[in-house]
């Protein structure tokens, strides 16, 4: 028997429960699914929203081909695959035979878990209009899908599941759930249809009613409940995260040994660190990105269970710095500038001069190779391109 989660799965748009400001009157994605709009979007948004069943019911209203794929297992292979013998990739160019006369699309669940290189194997069926790309994601699309890709997409932002919500679908199963057992799950879900739904029938078909005690009862062991591609692994890691940022060490260790009592990867631990080390710590204790990378370059060589002290030991240090996110928050409002901007022409004095003609146009003309600003002569002149030469970033 299907998990009650896929029993009651809505579908159509009017059964969707939450997320009105994508599905409701008017709004994009309603708009899309009652006009057939042919387009490829990405939603965003934490585990158990209704990510997958969106996709499902716009690939429907097409009347398309769907193929749903896991980015955690999938690659290049499998997506040759699934557009058939007739689709020939050469070089950076696609050769389309005869189209199917149903659209084709692609749902990419954790579409961040591709690579660069599967991203840019996706593109060109993408660009042609060969595949409608559907992706799933729980991480910030604007740092996990490459700029070509995420050019072609809408991206679409889905939020936690209000109370009144999950009190909705709950009701929905027709379950008999006392207002103890209601609220334990509201708490427990988090806002993650999924997870209550789980729960749920975990209490059911082991104990023959939904209970508070029985919901405990139900709950697994934090080996078996800790899930390395969904929700548990994000809490975690989250609350890994936050607790070094506040300087809590108790905090931070206790959430250090669940992943690592759960067999987390010490890799991604480590790396999760190495950002932090720059993103929070910064400039106020540069050491921090020494340490970082230390405690990495011991995970890859030592392994577990002994790396796990190496762990412990960079945690209690990220976490006992100081934190200066100036650096992190100087790069990010840069990066609004490209954007916002593009590329401004750079001043000729710091272009580079490599042959007669540009020394002609001032390439590199009155450039100081070591300048430097006396005392009580104000600021030096600017490298910014002049609409930005007023800019302050770094403060």
């Amino acid at each position: 028997m299907e998990p009650l989660a896929a029993r009651i799965r809505p579908q159509t748009l009017d059964e969707v429960v939450g997320q009105e400001h994508l599905v409701g009157e008017g709004k994009p994605l309603r708009v899309a699914v009652e006009k057939k709009h042919k387009f490829s979007f990405v939603l965003w948004g934490p585990p158990g929203t209704g990510k997958t069943t969106i996709a499902r019911i716009y690939a429907r209203a097409l009347d398309a081909e769907l193929f749903e794929l896991s980015a955690v297992s999938a690659g290049k292979d499998d997506i040759r695959k699934l557009l058939g013998e007739r689709d020939k990739v050469q070089g950076n160019s696609l050769t389309p035979s005869t189209l199917p006369l149903k659209p084709r699309v692609l749902f990419l669940d954790e579409i961040h878990r591709f690579n660069k290189a599967q991203q840019d194997f996706l593109l060109p069926y993408v660009e042609s209009g060969e595949l409608t790309l559907i992706g799933a994601t729980t991480e910030n699309p604007s740092f996990e899908v490459i700029a070509p890709l995420l050019s072609r997409c809408r991206v679409f932002v889905l939020e936690p599941l209000s109370e009144e919500a999950l009190c909705t679908i709950v009701k929905s199963t027709k379950l008999k759930v006392n207002k103890d057992a209601f609220d334990w799950l509201l708490g427990y879900a988090s806002g993650d249809a999924r997870k209550a739904l789980g729960m749920m029938e975990g209490a059911k078909t082991l104990y023959d009613e939904v209970t508070v005690d029985t919901l405990n009862k139900a709950l697994e062991s934090p080996h078996l409940r800790y899930d390395k591609k969904g929700e548990e692994h994000y809490d975690t890691i989250s609350a890994f995260i936050k607790s070094m940022r506040a300087s809590q060490a108790d905090a931070a260790l206790y959430y250090l040994a669940r992943m690592v009592e759960a067999g987390e990867d010490p890799l991604f631990i480590a790396r999760r660190m190495v950002i932090f080390a720059s993103e929070d710590i910064g400039l106020a204790q540069p050491t921090a990105l020494v340490v970082a990378n230390a405690v990495f370059r011991a995970c890859e060589t030592i392994g577990y269970p002994e790396c796990a002290i190496n762990l412990a030991h960079g945690v209690a240090y990220l976490t006992g710095a100081k934190k200066d996110r100036s650096a992190y928050d100087a790069f990010r409002t840069a990066q609004a500038d490209v954007h916002a901007h593009g590329n401004l022409p750079i001043p000729k004095k710091v272009r580079n001069p490599v042959t007669k003609l540009m020394k002609e146009l001032d390439y590199g003309k009155g450039y100081e190779k070591y300048p430097s600003t006396p005392l009580g002569a104000g600021e030096p002149e600017s490298y910014l391109p002049d609409k930005l030469n007023k800019k302050k970033y770094l403060k």
